[in-house]
């Protein structure tokens, strides 16, 4: 069943909410890595040298932000090219690319940028 285009407007509010909510975490990601070190973030200010156990939870931290940053981007460009499809090319909104069924509503409903009828994918 194609959508309505109630439903239609209703998943392009949600891609734009959502576009905008990653955007925010994206970019508060990258100002609180780049804003200050781990020991002002902390409040040692001191002049000791770092302990070794602090330099690795700092590198692990580091390695967390990064990924997340990653995943955030990743989803940022799947939601941009969902809202690309639905406004250019509606037609091909909201069909699964591997079986070329509609991806049912309420899938869509909680991933609006799902490509796929499964989770494989979206």
């Amino acid at each position: 069943m194609k959508l309505t285009l109630h439903q239609r407007a209703h998943l392009e509010r949600r891609l734009r909410d959502e576009r905008e909510h990653a955007l925010r975490a994206l970019n508060r990601s990258v100002a609180e890595s780049s804003d200050e070190t781990e020991e002002e973030r902390s409040g040692d200010v001191s002049a000791m040298p770092t302990h070794q156990a602090d330099l690795g939870t700092d590198t692990m931290q580091q390695e967390l932000d990064a990924s997340n940053a990653t995943r955030i981007s990743e989803e940022l460009a799947n939601i941009d090219a969902a809202l690309e499809r639905l406004i250019e090319r509606p037609e091909q909104f909201g069909v699964c690319e591997k079986s070329g069924e509609q991806i049912p509503y309420a899938r869509l409903e909680i991933i609006p940028w799902a490509r796929t009828c499964g989770e494989a994918g979206a």
